[in-house]
């Protein structure tokens, strides 16, 4: 049987508090509504690393602060549709009379997405104008199960297909196996990186506890859910609607009918056109052609890809660095571009560089970067790295980045600590058994569903084009001592290639923070930093 979403139990008392502050106490998808912007954003903030849903981290942990006053809001008769029927009519009005569609800017609501698989993340995130927190494997142990089953998704393909019952056998594998790992590798990196006796149990264990995870999550697979809180304007959740009811997963198509009917809770007047048959229901369709265009048209380009490195750097200005002179003094001067950029090419090269290390100025941390110049150069990439470190570059959504199918035609990665440990050959297995899943459902569903089955290990391939500014903030925030070590990797491979095949010493140079050390206990430094945080404001850590 197909399984339905989980339904969170809250008692009597909790749903007349929750009822004031989210547009249902229910279903996955919700709407927060009557709460000051600082604690919605505190909340989702919150969410990310915790395995609780809003409502339930809402109960636990926020609505008894004293100091955020939700009490004295809870205590009073709120509807939240209060104001909605009038504004609507504001919104007709002047739509109707300026006929701007920019108008859906100004609205925005923060929605609740949870039990959402991670081919359904990617999905809701593909948008560059919203912002997004998802729940971080970093942070859950996925032994834990949600209700009486672990957290994975089933597709109703596979259950129409008649195998939805291989399906779940293969995902309990799966995360049985991912449980017996942990229980490994957690006393592996105990022995490895014994306890200093400057730091807490809770800081010791919650880095331990990240690095396991850190290591183990090749093995889940992308029918895994997650909890994703959005914040967009109107006019982003439209587009976001109108890409998912074209989309061939019924995950997609059902979800958005459940995002779409909290929405018309809250900003219904931006949302009119999204299942307007001669509206919405063209633009979706217009869509739905251009992706079967060009999937029946890249087959006949032929199905063996060719050999390539993780990383490659496919285009890029052989000019970048004087442009960025130019373009880094245009917005001071009077003058056109085009005699800028020929004043820039009439230095000399010292004269040149001395101009463009001036424009990137003295750097004292990595959130300092230099002007709207550094976007007159561009690179564009293309990666063949696991899901896993996809999911976390694809959260840049501001430079272009585009992906193909997951698959297990690219193989998988296996963590050197993998066999380390002693438990290469779980691993193998349980990725082996997964392959074989994803060619059962390939064959009776086609290679869309067939992505639910694959773990994270295995690779995709994606291109990544960005302009030097993004670049700079891309490369040095995934480097940084926290990150995990195979994104890191990846961006320093980017940074070379920046520097060494396209030339761009002085642009590379610009980017000082990009972080070329290996560490230990990736996560050590960062907790250490929040406890010093969390004493510093009298909080105490779970251990008191």
């Amino acid at each position: 049987m197909h399984r339905v979403y989980f339904e969170e139990p809250f008692t009597d008392d909790e749903k007349a508090v929750l009822s004031r502050f989210f547009t249902n106490t229910d279903g996955p998808v919700y709407a927060l509504v009557n709460l000051p912007e600082v604690v919605k954003g505190a909340l989702f903030a919150r969410y990310s690393r915790s395995p609780k849903s809003v409502r339930r981290l809402f109960l636990d942990e926020f609505v008894s602060e004293p100091d955020l006053g939700i009490q004295a809001i809870a205590d009073q008769t709120l509807d939240p549709t209060v104001g909605v029927e009038r504004a609507e009519k504001l919104y007709e009005r002047v739509f109707s009379e300026y006929g701007d569609d920019s108008v859906a800017q100004l609205g925005a609501a923060h929605l609740a997405c949870e039990q959402s698989s991670n081919v359904l993340t990617k999905i809701l995130e593909r948008g560059r104008l919203a912002s997004y927190l998802e729940q971080s494997t970093r942070y859950i142990f996925y032994d834990q199960k949600l209700g009486a089953d672990y957290r994975y998704f089933v597709p109703q393909e596979v259950t129409d297909a008649g195998v939805g019952a291989r399906f779940s056998e293969a995902m309990d594998g799966l995360f049985d196996t991912y449980s017996d790992l942990v229980k490994v590798l957690v006393p592996y990196y105990q022995r490895l990186y014994p306890k200093s006796s400057e730091d807490s149990n809770f800081v010791y264990r919650s880095t331990i506890r990240a690095k396991a995870c850190d290591t183990i999550r090749g093995l889940l697979p992308a029918a895994t859910i997650s909890n994703v809180g959005v914040f967009a304007s109107g006019q982003a959740y439209e587009a976001l609607l109108l890409r998912m009811r074209s989309h061939p997963l019924a995950e997609a198509r059902d979800y958005s009918g459940l995002m779409l009917e909290e929405l018309r809770k809250v900003i219904p007047a931006f949302l009119r056109r999204v299942d307007v048959p001669d509206r919405g229901g063209v633009w979706s369709e217009y869509l739905a052609g251009v992706k079967r265009f060009s999937e029946e048209t890249s087959r006949t380009f032929g199905e063996t890809p060719a050999s390539q490195p993780e990383v490659t750097l496919l285009d890029w200005d052989e000019e970048a660095e004087t442009k960025i002179v130019a373009a880094g003094l245009y917005a001071q001067s009077d003058l056109p571009d085009e005699q800028l950029l020929e004043a820039a090419r009439q230095m000399s090269e010292e004269d040149r560089a001395a101009v463009f290390r001036g424009l990137v100025g003295e750097r004292t941390n990595r959130r300092h970067r230099p002007g709207r110049g550094f976007e007159r150069a561009d690179y564009r990439f293309d990666l063949l790295t696991d899901f896993g470190i996809f999911r976390d570059l694809q959260r840049h959504r501001m430079l272009t980045i585009d992906w193909q199918r997951l698959g297990v035609a690219h193989g998988y990665v296996t963590p050197d600590e993998i066999g380390d440990a002693g438990v290469e050959s779980q691993w193998h297995a349980a990725l082996s058994e997964a392959a074989g899943l994803v060619e059962a459902i390939n064959a009776a569903c086609g290679p869309d569903v067939a992505q639910y089955a694959v773990p994270f290990a295995y690779r995709i391939r994606y291109n990544m084009q960005m302009n030097a500014r993004e670049a700079m903030h891309l490369l040095e925030l995934r480097t940084v001592e926290g990150g995990h070590p195979d994104y890191r990797r990846v961006c320093q491979q980017m940074h070379t290639l920046i520097r060494d095949k396209a030339g761009h010493r002085l642009i590379a140079d610009a980017m000082k923070y990009v972080d070329y050390n290996s560490y230990g206990l990736d996560r050590l430094e960062t907790e250490r930093r929040a406890e010093q945080r969390r004493n510093a404001s009298g909080v105490s850590s779970p251990d008191g």
